[in-house]
């Protein structure tokens, strides 16, 4: 929680939409490559097509990382700091509900209970 207020406080708004449409299409950009990874990653495994779609959809939100390496840049004092931070919270920003969302609304359609 510390990380995130601190990473919250330290962001320039004015950046952030600096950023605008490229930095959000960027971000989907990277979410399709992350998707097909995971999808690669299950290939040889027991998961059935529907549990390999929950896997993609419950790697979909990414917050701390982003938080922790997006404010090295501007910790560094680097010029593209600001805007990297600002992506950084962005891209926290749509993905965290994405992906909350996506496995609240549909693990019960996806998942089934093994006993």
């Amino acid at each position: 929680m510390i990380l995130f207020v601190l990473v919250g406080a330290a962001v320039d708004i004015r950046y952030t939409l600096e950023a605008g449409l490229a930095a959000v299409a960027m971000i989907f950009v990277a979410l399709i490559f992350r998707s097909f990874g995971v999808l690669l990653c299950t290939v040889k495994t027991n998961l059935s097509a529907k549990e390999r779609a929950f896997c993609v959809i419950a790697y979909l939100p990414k917050a701390t990382v982003q938080a922790a390496i997006g404010s090295v840049p501007f910790a560094a004092g680097l010029p593209c700091g600001k805007i990297v931070l600002s992506v950084a919270v962005m891209a926290i920003i749509i993905t965290a509900p994405l992906g909350a969302f996506g496995m609240d609304f549909t693990y019960k359609k996806i998942l089934t209970r093994e006993k």
